[in-house]
């Protein structure tokens, strides 16, 4: 259903039954999956790829022009997965030559008042609370819960199933399974009640547990706690995914609260 108050440019790939309210502007070259609702004063626009079942609340702008003085006005993507809510007057930009694509995957709440900027990549189920700034090239793993107001450096990558505390300010990488917060911000413990509504066994958790404290706890510089997990935990798919995350990370992980 179309309003008239609304704007749609011609080239518009817009699935039948997707809800658009008054006042809507969607650009040229935007494609909106099925059972997708667009509410009032919004702005999708050139390069924005919407999926189904998703709902954009009052005032968001998706697929704005990147805040990037090297972005040339190439042809990229904003790309926002199925199932996904972007509450009011959020802004995700599209991303520049660098990706060539920002991305918010499938089954993600993105709260009102955040700011997703060019190039960033967020995986599925991951939930963003008010007020949240992401700048460029920002990379989240699934089911990460970052809270409110938070300030995430550019170029940073954050691990699945954290929990990110209210107000953080986020210049080096947090790794999977953990929780972070205090000022700088650090590791706090292992982010267990997550794990478990998502299925994690206890034994999973406390494999989880054993690979943090030869990470935070030993006393062990990183690659030195590394070569000991590696040598003296058993493999699994958790200890395996915190080994690539600490060696492909680029900024280097936060500290730990605790040493």
């Amino acid at each position: 259903m179309k309003q008239p108050l609304a704007y749609i440019h011609p080239d518009a790939k817009i699935a039948p039954n997707v809800v658009i309210d008054p006042f809507v502007t969607i650009d040229k070259n935007v494609i909106i999956g099925e059972g997708t609702r667009i509410c009032s004063n919004v702005s999708i626009l050139e390069g924005s790829r919407i999926g189904k079942n998703c709902l954009i609340c009052n005032g968001a702008v998706i697929g704005g022009i990147p805040q990037d003085l090297k972005f040339m006005g190439e042809e990229t993507t904003a790309e926002i997965g199925d199932n996904t809510t972007i509450r009011e007057f959020v802004t995700v930009n599209r991303g520049t030559a660098s990706k060539g694509k920002t991305v918010i995957g499938n089954n993600c709440l993105i709260m009102a008042y955040n700011h997703i900027a060019h190039d960033c990549k967020l995986g599925n189920n991951i939930i963003i609370s008010n007020a949240t700034q992401l700048a460029g090239e920002v990379v989240i793993d699934d089911y990460a819960i970052i809270s409110g107001g938070c300030l995430v450096h550019q170029f940073t990558h954050i691990g699945a199933h954290i929990m990110l505390q209210g107000g953080s300010h986020v210049n080096k990488d947090i790794p999977p399974f953990i929780t972070a917060g205090r000022e700088p911000l650090s590791y706090a413990g292992i982010n267990s009640i997550g794990l478990r509504r998502r299925g994690y066994t206890n034994e999973q958790i406390r494999d989880i547990q054993e690979i943090y404290r030869y990470l935070y706890l030993s006393g062990f510089n990183n690659s030195d706690a590394i070569s000991r997990i590696e040598a003296e935990l058993p493999a699994t798919k958790e200890r395996d995914e915190v080994i690539t995350f600490v060696k492909n990370s680029s900024r280097g992980i936060i500290k730990s609260y605790f040493s």
